[in-house]
């Protein structure tokens, strides 16, 4: 073979090299086109995409729960006391909906927490005029 030609290793460490500076993309320094470096910072960015993608439902559970807490209290009832409510009155709506219909359906969100209040025997509130 000539000088000039590739043995088909060569081809494909090339190939693989490749596919890394593609990942490493807008990184700084020598981990965008130096290969060593570059693997290296992959690697743990990767590491750190699949740790995050959990974190992020966790993050974003907690801030629903926040959002139905302040919704719950606004109209005297603590966040677990409603939940309980909830599945004792086997009404199926996730955190998510909840958070969701508490900031955007007020008088919906109203309509659960009185079916709890309601079932726990809290007194009736009075309407307002």
């Amino acid at each position: 073979s000539g000088k000039g030609s590739r043995t088909w290793a060569d081809r494909a460490r090339i190939m693989k090299a490749e596919k890394i500076f593609k990942l490493a993309k807008g990184f700084r320094g020598r981990a965008k086109n130096t290969i060593r470096i570059a693997r290296n910072r992959v690697e743990k960015a990767l590491q750190y995409a699949y740790r995050d993608r959990k974190a992020k439902k966790r993050d974003f559970r907690g801030l629903w729960i926040q959002q139905i807490n302040a919704g719950v209290r606004e109209h005297g009832i603590g966040y677990g006391e409603f939940i309980s409510g909830l599945k004792d009155e086997n009404i199926q709506l996730n955190r998510k909906m909840l958070a969701d219909l508490a900031q955007n359906e007020p008088y919906s969100f109203k309509a659960l927490v009185d079916v709890v209040k309601r079932m726990r025997g809290y007194p009736e509130d009075p309407p307002k005029t």
